[in-house]
């Protein structure tokens, strides 16, 4: 009997101590800073889930919607010709061809059944043009406020552990991508207790990454730069052709190709888009310039200056006066040419093609 009841005592203390080890790591967990504590609907959880929204500006061009976009792959009719839209890299080429005549009017068809994508990444299926606008109509306007935030990004993975105080049950899980903080955020309730593992990373606009300690300073850093960046919410597809544009590649670009032709030019609202037909530019790293037309020739120079959306380049050819002008680079592109596309104001333009690899 005596043995029976030291196996008997020794097992009760054994689930004593495992009980109170447990207690103790849940008792550690709820104890946890409060500047660590994420709260269901708190300021910062809020903050969080706008930022780890899906943002439904990146396909304006298709459907000119900023509070869903659609999801991949989708087909298109752009001015007659099929798109299969399966990455971002598809609408640059719906700009391409939307951007090949200036005096055309631009139809864009959606090949229906598509899948939309709302800001808390929900799936609704679209049959026809009637349904879409249906949820168009119900997003916010060009330029108006919205809960989305743009300017900032978090870098992956994010480490969470949360205690469920009504099952007593601790969970780590790793955090991978917006969708899945998004859902995180929406599931909070006031029975979880939620810590983050610190530091965390966030990308800032302008590339400049942030190493953040605690919520506090996640939730000042959100609001810091929460609208430090142009979130793009318009229809206008040609206001950021140069947001990434720099002097090297433009450089690389022009040089690395001979015999550029003069795709369209205007000045002072006239049209001179064969003037210049037949001639064929090549653009040297020196700077010097040569153009070249039946037996003739004639040489210049040319330089480019600035970056982004603010990249001069001054052409000089003596007896081409037409190509002559401080011009502002608007936009680089490539699908059946390379284009480089040069404006000065809303009167003049010179568009350069070139078909080479």
């Amino acid at each position: 009997m005596k043995v029976h009841y030291k196996i008997l005592t020794l097992c009760f203390l054994l689930s004593c101590i495992i009980v109170s080890s447990c207690r103790k790591e849940d008792m550690e967990l709820i104890e946890t800073p409060a500047d660590e504590t994420l709260i269901s609907n708190s300021s910062v959880a809020i903050l969080m889930q706008n930022v780890s929204s899906n943002d439904g500006s990146v396909d304006n061009i298709i459907d000119k919607s900023n509070c869903f976009s659609i999801k991949f792959p989708l087909n298109v009719t752009v001015n007659g010709e099929n798109i299969l839209v399966n990455s971002s890299e598809a609408y640059n080429i719906i700009e391409y061809i939307f951007d090949d005549e200036d005096d055309d009017v631009d139809v864009l068809e959606i090949t229906y059944p598509i899948t939309i994508v709302s800001e808390d990444f929900s799936e609704i299926i679209i049959n026809n043009d009637t349904e879409l606008n249906s949820y168009s109509i119900n997003c916010n306007g060009e330029n108006e406020f919205d809960d989305d935030i743009e300017c900032l990004d978090f870098k992956y993975p994010i480490t969470t552990s949360t205690f469920n105080k009504e099952n007593e049950a601790i969970e780590t899980a790793s955090i991978t991508s917006d969708y899945e903080l998004n859902q995180f955020l929406k599931n909070l309730t006031q029975n979880l207790i939620t810590t983050i593992n610190f530091p965390i990373d966030v990308t800032l606009s302008d590339g400049t990454e942030l190493m953040l300690n605690n919520l506090i300073e996640l939730e000042n850093s959100i609001n810091n730069y929460k609208n430090d960046c142009d979130e793009d919410d318009d229809f206008d597809y040609n206001d950021d052709d140069c947001d990434s544009c720099n002097v090297e590649e433009l450089t690389h670009t022009l040089t690395n190709c001979n015999g550029w032709l003069v795709d369209q030019l205007d000045r002072d609202n006239t049209n001179y888009d064969n003037a210049y037909n037949g001639y064929r530019f090549n653009f040297s790293p020196d700077g010097s310039l040569g153009v070249y037309w039946g037996n003739t020739s004639a040489y210049g120079t040319w330089i480019a200056t600035g970056s982004h959306n603010n990249i001069n380049v001054t052409i000089n050819i003596p007896g081409l006066p037409l190509c002559n002008n401080v011009w502002r680079l608007h936009e680089m592109s490539e699908y059946t040419n390379k284009r480089v596309d040069f404006r000065v104001g809303n009167s003049d333009r010179l568009r350069y093609n070139n078909i080479c690899d």
